[in-house]
């Protein structure tokens, strides 16, 4: 039974992590995703926020997936993820205005990422509370590690810097910017929405290249060795 249960969790994990990303493979969330995550700050903030609302809404949906009938169902579970997003929205906007007023108009949002209502619908639906609120979270690290890496990288490539603002996220994180290219003068297209999408460009190129790597690695080790085929060979 455990063991069971241990596949299915490192299933969910690979798949969520890698194999069926929400951002790099499912190509989901992809507005916000561009549109916030010009600096590293903004990206945690969108990335936290998505995180919570896969993680309450999936367990949500799992428990009340037997008192709701087909013909309801999903204008429920868009609900559900809607009142989610909202207290996010107040919370954000009582613990955390600063970073309220940068991403602020990209929280509503959440409520139409296909990624959550798609993971309430074919998954949450169908499995037990415990595992829809493992998937919500794995699913949201899987789309948060893209979305701060973007930030990371568009953030270093236009300005240089690393967690600039970072203290209108975590307030006691102040004097946390790293200079990563001193001197450096800026690079305006890498914070602008063209360089959203060559940088995501670049992380789309860079997956399919190890997914590629990891292919040929396993047709490589599953064909038999010419070596032993001779030997075996000469010995019949």
């Amino acid at each position: 039974m455990m063991t069971s249960m241990n596949k299915k969790l490192k299933n969910i994990s690979a798949q969520a992590l890698w194999q069926n990303n929400p951002a790099l493979v499912q190509l989901l969330g992809l507005c916000p995703l561009l549109a916030v995550s010009s600096s590293v700050v903004n990206a945690l903030g969108l990335a936290l926020v998505t995180t919570l609302v896969l993680i309450f809404s999936n367990l949500m949906v799992s428990l009340i997936r037997h008192q709701i009938t087909a013909a309801i169902r999903l204008p429920v579970f868009v609900l559900i993820i809607a009142s989610f997003v909202t207290c996010a929205e107040l919370l954000m906007q009582a613990y955390a205005y600063s970073l309220y007023l940068s991403i602020g108009i990209f929280i509503p949002l959440i409520v139409t990422n296909c990624a959550i209502l798609g993971r309430a619908v074919t998954f949450a639906a169908n499995n037990s509370p415990l595992i829809s609120a493992f998937d919500g979270l794995m699913m949201g690290l899987g789309f948060s590690s893209v979305l701060i890496l973007l930030g990371a990288l568009r953030e270093i490539f236009g300005t240089g810097k690393l967690f600039a603002n970072l203290d209108i996220l975590l307030p006691m994180a102040t004097n946390l910017e790293i200079t990563i290219l001193p001197n450096y003068p800026g690079f305006l297209f890498a914070l602008l929405p063209p360089g959203a999408f060559l940088f995501m460009g670049l992380l789309l190129a860079l997956k399919n290249f190890i997914d590629q790597q990891i292919v040929e690695k396993n047709i490589k080790n599953l064909s038999p060795n010419p070596s032993s085929s001779s030997l075996a060979e000469d010995i019949s």
